[in-house]
């Protein structure tokens, strides 16, 4: 078993030395492949960096009527924020909603208005951030209820309703378009890989004929070509990830300008080991496969 094992590997660096033309087409076509692997996994961690910063941005607001007393409030807070779809609750009291108000108008002549008054006319109110963009419907539900409502002069959730239907769209859309594109990008590559090793193999089916002709096993076969796709695998994953940093660098600086605090860089550095890895994974496992499939037509004969 040794033997055969040592002549497999001896046979499968031989062929892919040997074959230097169609080894260097292989690995570059599936190199391609995995870059455009490597570049849907990254598109798919700025799409949710995008969609993150975006659900950040939507809440809704729930003002109270100005004659409602402060503990009564807190208390509606407490019940808000026991809710399970409920991640985050801000009170904002009367004299913060004013305050706030008097910076974000401090150039206009409204702000002057209001410090003409005697009294603050601003509400108290509570911004509440929910868990997931569709979970907003039943927090707006459960703000409905006697004992809440009886307080409530106006909920937000209208206003921003459609903003949050389209934002939970989004994210199905880009959701299930990502599995689709993986599995569209594996189907090609894995074909694309297949007609290249078949040409390697059909280069050398003289080759096969005196190995089959002298009682060579299936195995001392199609192994010398296994061990051509774990190298073309191998060094393709490699390869996509040396072509993968200068367009990382390249495209970063414009990503962070589109999505603040998107660092897409720091993301690539640090799961190096793991895109490596799953690279590898992938590369190895097409060059494997189409490996079996391509040589087992002349196994038949």
């Amino acid at each position: 078993m040794f033997t055969t094992i040592s002549r497999i590997i001896n046979f499968g660096l031989k062929n892919f030395w040997r074959n230097g033309l169609l080894s260097t087409a292989t690995v570059a076509v599936t190199g391609i492949a995995l870059l455009v692997t490597l570049g849907l996994i990254m598109f798919n961690f700025v799409t949710g960096e995008a969609i993150s910063s975006v659900k950040d941005k939507i809440d809704i607001s729930v003002y109270f009527k100005t004659t409602t007393a402060e503990d009564s409030v807190l208390s509606i807070q407490k019940v808000v924020e026991s809710l399970p779809e409920v991640k985050q609750v801000e009170y904002i009291n009367k004299d913060e909603a004013l305050k706030r108000f008097k910076e974000q108008h401090k150039d206009d002549s409204i702000s002057q208005a209001i410090s003409l008054l005697n009294e603050n006319p601003l509400e108290a109110s509570l911004n509440i951030k929910a868990k997931s963009p569709e979970l907003y419907g039943a927090i707006a539900q459960s703000l409905q209820a006697d004992a809440i409502k009886q307080y409530v002069d106006k909920i937000s959730y209208s206003e921003n309703k459609v903003i949050i239907d389209k934002l939970t769209k989004i994210i199905d859309n880009v959701n299930q378009g990502g599995l689709v594109l993986v599995i569209f990008l594996a189907i090609v590559s894995g074909l694309i890989v297949f007609n290249t090793i078949r040409l390697a193999i059909y280069s050398n089916r003289d080759e096969i004929g005196i190995m089959r002709a002298v009682g060579a096993s299936n195995m001392l076969v199609r192994g010398p070509f296994l061990i051509d796709g774990i190298l073309n695998g191998t060094i393709a994953a490699i390869l996509s990830l040396i072509l993968a940093i200068p367009i990382i660098h390249f495209v970063a600086p414009y990503l962070k300008g589109f999505i603040p605090g998107l660092d897409i860089t720091s993301y690539f550095y640090g799961g190096l080991f793991r895109l490596f890895l799953l690279q590898l994974l992938f590369g190895i496992g097409i060059s494997i496969v189409s490996s079996f499939l391509a040589v087992r037509r002349y196994l038949k004969n």
